[in-house]
């Protein structure tokens, strides 16, 4: 039993993680009607500037998080301006295939920049494990459920109850209609990307100081797992990117305790097959019925 509930605390701390990533999966989705397959790489971005700025430059910890925050916020935007808003009204091929282009972009610019090999790192997160018999919470573990949750929690109150939000809201469901009621589509998706960027910010914050180590690659198989998380949980819906992310974490953890290690991937990407066939909805999605 005791192995069985440290399992599902590793599984939550990876799941929380994984919820991070679906979140700005989904808000891009909620909003623009597109995947953003270099969404992962971003995370890489954010992991390898916080490595730079604490590792090699040695600024205070704070500060290297803002301007980690910062960095990704404006490699999310300068993303949507270059390679996404000129294909505004091109069919959704195109867009995802850019999407996978600029992927490879970032990834190769990491690589030429940086080198392939893997780069170790000192966790900035200095808070001491809970003991509970032969349990242990690792602070990073304990880190990461806590902040996911307020980022899900001022995430879902900004959308519902700001004037941005509302925008937002609007641009999602009807982008010509909300531009006839004076909302400016294209600072509303860009500030979307914005903020999916800087939780990928935070996101591979966490998700380095839990590996302790830093690749180009990075981001590539944690994005693709939370873009399972976020259609487990329903795609353009924040608690259900949360709740899919979580559950992910758990079915993750659990066939790697219980199953062949290699196993592992298939099992994950068999969840987003059964989501796929039985509730394409999601958990928490709603059906959405197209007038033609």
């Amino acid at each position: 039993m005791e192995s069985f509930i440290q399992t599902l605390i590793n599984g939550l701390q990876t799941g929380s993680i994984f919820a991070l990533i679906a979140i700005g999966y989904t808000m891009v989705y909620g909003i623009a009607k597109m995947i953003n397959f270099a969404h992962g790489d971003i995370i890489m971005v954010g992991a390898y500037t916080i490595c730079v700025l604490t590792m090699d430059t040695k600024i205070p910890v704070v500060l290297a998080i803002i301007i980690t925050i910062l960095v990704c916020t404006v490699v999310g935007i300068l993303t949507e301006r270059l390679a996404y808003k000129p294909l505004r009204k091109a069919p959704s091929l195109a867009v995802l295939i850019t999407a996978i282009g600029v992927s490879l972009f970032l990834q190769s610019l990491a690589l030429i920049i940086f080198g392939e090999k893997q780069r170790p790192f000192e966790s900035i997160i200095k808070i001491p494990p809970i003991e509970f018999g032969n349990i242990v919470i690792q602070g990073v573990a304990l880190v990461t459920f806590i902040v996911t949750i307020i980022c899900m929690v001022v995430l879902n109150i900004f959308i519902k109850k700001t004037k941005l939000g509302r925008a937002m809201r609007a641009v999602s469901e009807d982008k010509q209609a909300a531009q006839l009621m004076g909302i400016n589509v294209n600072k509303t998706i860009s500030l979307t990307f914005a903020i999916g960027s800087a939780l990928a910010a935070v996101a591979g914050i966490l998700y380095i100081c839990q590996y302790l180590a830093v690749k180009p690659t990075l981001g590539a198989l944690p994005g693709i797992k939370a873009f399972v998380a976020a259609v487990l949980g329903g795609i353009g819906s924040i608690p259900g990117a949360m709740v899919g992310g979580i559950l992910l974490g758990v079915i993750e953890a659990l066939s790697k305790f219980y199953l062949p290690s290699e196993l592992t991937d298939a099992i994950v990407f068999g969840v987003l097959v059964l989501v796929l066939l039985l509730k394409p909805s999601g958990l928490l999605g709603k059906k959405r019925i197209e007038k033609v």
